[in-house]
């Protein structure tokens, strides 16, 4: 399927898309996606009827009020209804709706549905149009909202003003934002948010013009999005915030002393975008700025469209963990540009951002690293597997169950689908069908039974051929399929030997120090679990892994202490946890002291109180199931 840019009346009408006359009021016409109808598109997660009467632009003009904790404001909705409907129902997690009016200022009357909080659902909110096509809604956003995280001046590197973040993957923007927030129903949007000075604010969209100076000692910031981007990428953050160049469209923002640190890691941006521009196309957003956030932001990264925002976490000095940004990166094609329009199908998004990750780490580093750092997520797949079985239904790359981000399966497993199809049909030929998919597929939503049927039309060369992709396998049935493409065995000879060595004798590798942090990384996760307490005194010593400034290392040193009950690490576990917010570190580490029982769950429940409230929703949802904490 095309780009749609033709007026909204000559929408393709087939079994996939829906068609709906253009009636935009006098607006000027947005660029509008096609909405998916068929059975594998419905998203379950979302309340709106989009083949009735969808979402195609928001406006949103809000006001950040720190001392109350509260977002609000009006949004404005362009409508694309279909002849004969007058019902608009909109996602909502309790926003407060003060009124709701047509484009003259006409009262709508409105209900709001029950509640439904498994998964975050949240409530219906239904709107009887009478014939309008473009809506007001006055609302605020519940103190309580689960996509923002207000920051106390404390949990900031600065300590004087606070910080505000938004996470909206995957359906967390209803709680901030009256729309139908669903990855298949994609929308133009802008805004104004107006904010207390100094603080600047930076949004997933282009900034127009300088902030504009209020009465009130508060400054507007206007930002646009004129391409349709699923909701969940509408994003914010405000904050003490300054802004470094890295080359003509890229550039980094932080708070004034992470600053300098966070351009020197970020340095490589520019070239990354041109290896990913030679390997799959154009890059069509304009701009590709970040935002190193302060480290409560619970993910490592997350793709928001011209601002990707990224956990301080990451930074190590050496740039050895900046394949997250290669990562963020190429969402700029896959997930952001083509987009799963379920969740059950988020490997679309993670598992071909994935590999196109590292090929952009082969580009830019070489392909030793991009090799080592496949083997890296080949073990995390056969670890997941070993843990939960390869008969498991939830280690299908397409499933109907929740998604989860960081999985092994969505990401790694998507990611070796892609290798094991290079691998096969070879990279040239590979690499010829990726692009294609992504210019056909622009700006659209998409399905695994979308992906499959491209691949078959595009890509495969013969019976025999489709045969030996083993395509179905891959994308429909658990496990990893026979033909699955290895990585090099050789990538860590040299550490899987020291490995082997140590388990038989003890003996530290004196190599470590001159070892990549991929090769770091392999050895302290490889090395037998069940450790005395002399034996890890003696790895910190001879490694000086408790002063590691890789936060990756540290974690996997951090969760070894802690599985051997260790003492002389629990301050610094404390410590980390008091500060590190990303989800990945967090959960991982409060669930091995739990498992710990007499000796880990009374340390569990100390820090967690202490901490507990300086987390992301996203984060603190994960340790409250594992510790099954009560308010």
């Amino acid at each position: 399927m095309r780009r749609i840019v033709a007026p909204l009346s000559l929408l393709l009408a087939s079994a996939a898309c829906t068609s709906i006359p253009a009636e935009t009021g006098g607006y000027p016409e947005p660029l509008v996606a096609p909405i998916l109808t068929s059975p594998e598109a419905l998203d379950t997660s979302t309340y709106a009827r989009p083949q009735e009467a969808r979402v195609t632009h928001v406006e949103l003009d809000l006001d950040l009020d720190f001392a109350k904790q509260r977002v609000g404001g009006v949004a404005e909705l362009r409508l694309l209804v279909a002849p004969g409907e007058e019902r608009l129902v909109l996602d909502s997690y309790g926003l407060e709706i003060e009124k709701i009016t047509d484009s003259r200022g006409a009262e709508l009357s409105y209900s709001v549905g029950e509640t439904v909080e498994a998964g975050g659902k949240g409530a219906p909110l239904t709107i009887a149009l009478n014939g309008a096509r473009n809506i007001r809604i006055a609302y605020k956003a519940p103190a309580d909202a689960s996509a923002l995280q207000w920051l106390s001046p404390e949990q900031t590197a600065g300590k004087v003003h606070p910080f505000l973040f938004s996470q909206g993957q995957a359906i967390r923007n209803r709680t901030w934002i009256p729309t139908q927030d669903s990855p298949g129903i994609r929308q133009t949007w802008a805004a104004r948010i107006t904010a207390p000075k100094p603080l600047d604010v930076v949004m997933s969209g282009v900034r127009q013009g300088e902030p504009e100076d209020l009465d009130d000692g508060r400054r507007a910031f206007r930002f646009v999005m004129d391409k349709p981007v699923p909701p969940y990428l509408i994003a914010l953050a405000a904050g003490d915030i300054d802004f470094k160049a890295i080359g003509p469209r890229t550039g980094v923002w932080a708070e004034p002393s992470v600053l300098p640190r966070a351009h020197a890691e970020v340095a490589d941006t520019e070239e990354m975008v041109v290896a990913a521009e030679r390997l799959y196309g154009a890059y069509r957003w304009g701009r590709y700025d970040m935002i190193v956030l302060p480290p409560a932001f619970p993910f490592g990264g997350m793709e928001n469209p011209v601002m990707t925002f990224l956990t301080p976490t990451f930074i190590a000095g050496d740039r050895s963990n900046n394949g997250l940004v290669a990562h963020e990166l190429a969402h700029s094609w896959s997930g952001n540009l083509v987009t799963n329009a379920t969740w059950g199908d988020s490997w679309l998004n993670e598992g071909v951002t994935t590999y196109f990750e590292n090929r952009i780490v082969e580009e830019v580093y070489g392909k030793k690293r991009a090799e080592q750092e496949a083997a890296l997520m080949y073990a995390n797949i056969q670890e997941v597997l070993a843990e939960v079985g390869s008969d498991e239904p939830g280690t299908a790359l397409s499933t109907d169950g929740e998604y989860e981000l960081g999985s092994a399966i969505a990401y790694d497993k998507g990611a070796f689908f892609l290798r094991t199809v290079e691998r096969i049909v070879g990279r040239e030929r590979f690499d010829g069908w990726l692009r294609q998919w992504f210019d056909g597929h622009a700006f659209q939503p998409a399905t695994s039974e979308m992906f499959l049927a491209d691949m078959m039309e595009n890509l495969v060369a013969s019976p025999a051929e489709a045969e030996a992709l083993m395509l179905r396998d891959w994308i429909f049935a658990p496990g990893l399929p026979a033909n699955v493409a290895k990585p090099d065995p050789a990538a860590f000879a040299e550490v899987d030997t020291a490995v082997a060595a140590y388990t038989a004798s003890g003996a530290i590798p004196a190599a470590y120090a001159g070892w990549t942090a991929a090769e770091q990384m392999r050895f302290v996760d490889n090395i037998p679990k069940d450790r005395t307490a002399a034996q890890l005194a003696a790895l910190d010593t001879a490694l000086g892994l408790s002063k590691t400034g890789n936060n990756e290392i540290l974690f996997l040193w951090l969760e070894l202490a802690l599985m051997n009950r260790y003492e002389p690490a629990v301050p610094q576990v404390e410590a980390f946890l008091a500060e590190v917010g990303r989800a990945k570190f967090v959960r991982p580490l409060f669930t091995v002291l739990w498992n710990e029982g007499d000796w880990g769950q009374p340390i569990a429940k100390r820090i967690y109180a202490g901490t507990r409230g300086s987390y992301h929703a996203a984060t603190r949802a994960g340790v409250d199931r594992v510790l099954g904490w009560t308010e």
